[in-house]
């Protein structure tokens, strides 16, 4: 059995408009929760960017070739590389910044690092 919202109107007659107003309140946390699935993706590429170029260029500076110039060949636009040498060791890091979707939020920065032994035989390690 069907209950009237007053007698003589239909149920659901004082319901009109409803939608309309939790769309409304619902659709910019819908689009907010977009933006931010949207520049999470953008940052997990950018990292794996960043790990590829890392990767690079601590290779290239382990075999005596500079380091810097392999891992921009693979760095994401932007990024920041850095190679260090000490000892036997070398260390790259890689830093970039996540383009967001929205001019007023915060700037993101992802990096990567990267760390491998001077190979042997080489003329000696050059970032």
């Amino acid at each position: 059995m069907a209950t009237a919202a007053s007698p003589g109107r239909p149920w659901g007659a004082g319901e009109r408009g409803s939608f309309t107003a939790e769309l409304a309140a619902g659709l910019p946390a819908l689009v907010l929760l977009l933006v931010a699935g949207l520049t999470a993706v953008e940052a997990v590429t950018t990292r794996a960017g960043c790990l590829a170029a890392a990767r690079e260029a601590v290779l290239a500076a382990s075999r005596g070739e500079p380091g810097s110039t392999a891992g921009a060949r693979h760095a994401p636009a932007g990024a920041d590389i850095s190679v260090i040498v000490s000892g036997d060791q070398v260390t790259a890091t890689v830093r970039a910044p996540v383009r967001t979707l929205g001019a007023r939020l915060p700037r993101i920065t992802v990096s990567a690092t990267a760390v491998a032994a001077v190979e042997p035989g080489t003329p000696g390690p050059r970032s």
